[in-house]
């Protein structure tokens, strides 16, 4: 790119964490034991993490808003709203890239709030691919080998034609099949993260985190 684009952070949050059973923005991040206190949160250790590489940090809630707006508001992050958080994460997406276009940004780290920050060397490198990557590419997206396959993660890093793809597609897409119909514009930056795919849904998937290799061996959060 001939110049460095203004970078924001988007964290989607605004999911009802109906199979977690509370909100999954606000789990204790590292994972402590029931009643330990907490250094952070999902939702902050998030919002933290970005901040290093962006100008400044969204994070899109719904009916949410009134609990992790503190959390935002604590962590020196921008608020956005998504007003029918019902039609889905693609809804969220759109309301938090249009804000990344008020802001005057023209590109994005997008992060979602289910899945355990990804390590710092992963977000250097993507915004290194990213930012000598040529106007062919509208996106870098990180991608780890699990078990012998391929797994794709997040955050991703898109450019402004990117964010404009996304916010031209009906509410009814996905991200998934906008990132299909744009895949020549994609460029897969291979990582070594073990955090890169992981889905916290359930309570069970959040207990599993405490007894992981990533996280007891980690030093840094």
């Amino acid at each position: 790119m001939p110049l460095s684009p203004s970078i924001c952070g988007v964290v989607l949050a605004a999911g009802a964490s109906s199979r977690m059973g509370r909100d999954k923005a606000l789990l204790p991040w590292p994972p402590v034991a029931e009643g330990t206190p907490a250094a952070n949160t999902f939702l902050g250790a998030a919002i933290d993490l970005l901040q290093q590489y962006s100008d400044l940090v969204i994070v899109v809630a719904g009916k949410n808003t009134p609990t992790i707006a503190p959390v935002v508001y604590a962590h020196a992050g921008f608020l956005a709203i998504n007003r029918e958080p019902d039609r889905g994460q693609f809804s969220s997406l759109q309301v938090g890239l249009q804000e990344v276009l008020n802001q005057g940004r023209d590109a994005a780290f997008v992060a979602l709030i289910d899945r355990p920050p990804a390590l710092p060397q992963t977000l250097n490198a993507l915004r290194d691919e990213f930012l000598h990557a040529g106007p062919e590419v509208w996106a870098v997206v990180p991608q780890v080998m699990r078990q012998e396959q391929i797994v794709h993660g997040h955050p991703i890093l898109i450019g402004r034609e990117m964010i404009h793809a996304f916010l031209h597609a009906p509410v009814t897409a996905t991200a998934r099949e906008v990132e299909h119909h744009s895949r020549e514009h994609i460029k897969y930056v291979p990582v070594i993260d073990p955090r890169l795919g992981m889905n916290i849904d359930t309570p069970e998937d959040y207990d599993r985190l405490s007894s992981l290799e990533m996280i007891s061996s980690e030093k840094e959060f």
